[in-house]
């Protein structure tokens, strides 16, 4: 009595389209596809053009006041590998460690001479060797009791087997030839041309004239 009942086959009426817009656009939000969080908003939102036109100046700014520096170190860097290198010698042949290397320039008697191992023993073939050079061509190379001479001075005595236990077969004798040097150290134990698989060192083999730093 007071309320009118609700007839039962009276249908309900749905959403209407513009509600059903509304949660469609709801969900794309959320979803992260459309509006503001969509990835390429965050994208553009992310790339400011002013912040890369503000780093791009300083980096401008920069280039101008250091890039001569700059230009200057990588053409000195491209000269000095040209003409020099460093050798780095890991035995006790030599009581120094570091060798300043000019490419190229030729060692006379008494200095330090860089080049390359030919190959054999313990050490692979293009390795870097620094020796002394004791003896030049012309000098005479002679061997006594197992004992090595140049020119009458003592190069010391050549063993039969290394510290590493390889058999080493004597240096060649002799009036050294042209385009040949005698490699020694004072150490006892050197690899030098007291032994064949050292010999004497040809012009082909040598790198140029090392220094020792330290």
């Amino acid at each position: 009595t007071g309320s009118t009942p609700v007839n039962p086959g009276t249908p309900i009426a749905g959403p209407t389209s513009e509600s059903a817009s509304q949660n469609l656009g709801r969900h794309t939000r959320r979803s992260g596809t459309d509006g503001a969080g969509s990835p390429l908003r965050g994208i553009r939102r992310r790339f400011d053009i002013a912040i890369f036109r503000k780093r791009l100046d300083r980096l401008m700014r920069h280039l101008r006041l250091w890039g001569v520096p700059y230009l200057l170190a990588a053409m000195l860097a491209v000269w000095f590998d040209a003409h020099y290198t460093l050798g780095l010698n890991a035995t006790e042949s030599l009581p120094q460690r570091l060798f300043l290397i000019e490419r190229g320039e030729q060692p006379y008697r008494g200095d330090h001479v860089a080049f390359r191992w030919q190959g054999g023993g313990p050490y692979p073939a293009g390795s870097t060797f620094i020796k002394i050079v004791a003896g030049v061509p012309g000098d005479v190379v002679t061997r006594v009791d197992g004992v090595y001479f140049v020119n009458g001075q003592s190069m010391g005595r050549a063993k039969s087997v290394s510290r590493q236990g390889i058999l080493l077969q004597p240096g060649p004798t002799g009036t050294m030839p042209a385009g040949f040097l005698y490699v020694s150290t004072p150490h006892p134990d050197s690899l030098d041309s007291r032994y064949a698989l050292t010999g004497w060192v040809s012009t082909a083999q040598i790198i140029g004239r090392a220094y020792a730093l330290f």
